[in-house]
Formats: C-alpha cells, structure tokens, sequence
C-alpha cells in the first residue's frame, strides 16, 4: 500500500511540477522564489493524500468497475468546492465547507507559498494535511491488509 501511494504521489508531484514550469513560461513568477521548495513539499502531502484515499478505497471494493465512478465522485465536488478556482471568501457556507475539505487547505497552501495570498494560515495548512494523509495511509493500510486474493 506504501509502495503504491508512494509512487503514485510521485507520478501526481512531477506532473505538478511539469504544470509549474509551464506556468512560469507563461509568465507566471512566484512572489518568493524561496518558499518554492515549500510549494513542492504541499504538492506531495497533497498527492500522498489523494493517492493514500485512492488505495484505501480500491481496497474496499470487492469490483473495481465502480472505482472510476466513486473516485469521480469524490473528487469533483472536493476540487470545486476546494477554493482552486476561485478564492474563498471570507466568510459564508462556502468556507464553512472548505474547512472540511483537505483539498482546501493544499490549495491554500500553494496560493500562500507562490502568490502569498494565505486563508487559513501555513501552519494549518501544513498540520491539516499532515493529519489527514497520515489517516488515510493508516487507513488504507488496514483495508490493504484484509484484500483476500
């Protein structure tokens, strides 16, 4: 399960990092360029989480048909509600519900890292997803572990 989430989050961190680099040929310049290592490491606690959700819920399911739909159906409203699109307002339902979303708190993370514009703060952002990765890999792992062949 380790191996697997580790090596998709490295595929997701590389792919992310490919998108940066085209970004900044577009014209885009981040504010410090310093904090950019700080922007990778939110990229891979984003992409372990993500990846570590994915395993732990390929690992639940007796038929992978379903898999395509249910992670589709995840992580739509997760990446549309997350702030990515747009900035979160101040306050509203529709920050109320990024605060349970972790995809909310990568997002905010990258934003404060590159364009300096932070809603929630690093320390949280870095904390929440910390957290929340670390569930999903002991979570993942425990229904790793019961898949019967």
């Amino acid at each position: 399960m380790i191996g697997r989430t580790l090596g998709g989050a490295t595929v997701a961190t590389l792919q992310g990092i490919i998108v940066l680099f085209i970004s900044m040929l577009a014209g885009f310049r981040p504010v410090n360029w310093a904090a950019t290592p700080l922007a990778v490491l939110a990229m891979v606690l984003t992409a372990l989480l993500f990846c570590a959700l994915g395993t732990a819920i390929a690992s639940a399911l007796s038929d992978m048909q379903g898999f395509q739909l249910i992670m589709n159906f995840l992580v739509m409203p997760l990446f549309f509600l997350s702030g990515a699109l747009f900035p979160l307002p101040a306050r509203g339902a529709m920050t109320t519900i990024a605060r349970f979303n972790p995809l909310s708190y990568g997002v905010d993370a990258l934003r404060g890292l590159l364009v300096n514009i932070v809603h929630f703060g690093l320390p949280l952002d870095f904390g929440v997803l910390a957290a929340v990765t670390l569930l999903f890999l002991l979570i993942g792992s425990f229904l790793f572990s019961r898949i019967q062949v």
